[in-house]
């Protein structure tokens, strides 16, 4: 009798490994991306109320990419949990829409410098750069798989 089923070993250390993974994106975000506002919702805002000095541009492009990577890591969780592929199109289409609507959101509590509020942008740029999505998703098919048997 063997006492560990190796296909559940091999899908807990995958899953470990992206874990790992998205820690090392959070760990290494200074030194990967470009993020301007890092420093202005660690406490800036309350000692400044003026922007940091940004390029739009380079942000943008440094969001997406942040978020493509998490996402891509997050789904690639999801395939090996699961092993659905339907849960896998799902995400990956769930993700796009997010990213879509969140950025829009984003570059305009941007533009309008935050005047609603830095809390709204601080939670929008939170959902595009941390895979905050994953504890929704994860939980969700757990229990469409348990509603299916």
């Amino acid at each position: 009798m063997k006492i560990f089923n190796s296909v559940i070993v091999t899908k807990v250390l995958l899953i470990s490994v992206l874990f790992f993974a998205l820690i090392l994106v959070r760990v290494l975000q200074n030194q990967i991306f470009y993020d301007p506002f890092i420093l202005y919702f660690k406490g800036g805002y309350l000692r400044n109320s003026t922007l940091p000095e940004f390029s739009m541009f380079k942000m943008i492009i440094n969001l997406i990419l942040r978020y493509t990577i998490n996402a891509t890591i997050s789904i690639s969780i999801i395939y090996v949990w699961f092993k659905d592929v339907s849960f896998v199109k799902f995400s990956a289409i769930f993700y796009l829409v997010i990213l879509f609507i969140l950025l829009l959101l984003y570059v305009y509590y941007i533009s309008i410098n935050f005047s609603s509020g830095y809390l709204s942008a601080f939670y929008v740029r939170r959902f595009l750069i941390q895979p905050l999505f994953l504890f929704l998703l994860v939980p969700a098919f757990i229990y469409q798989n348990k509603n299916n048997l």
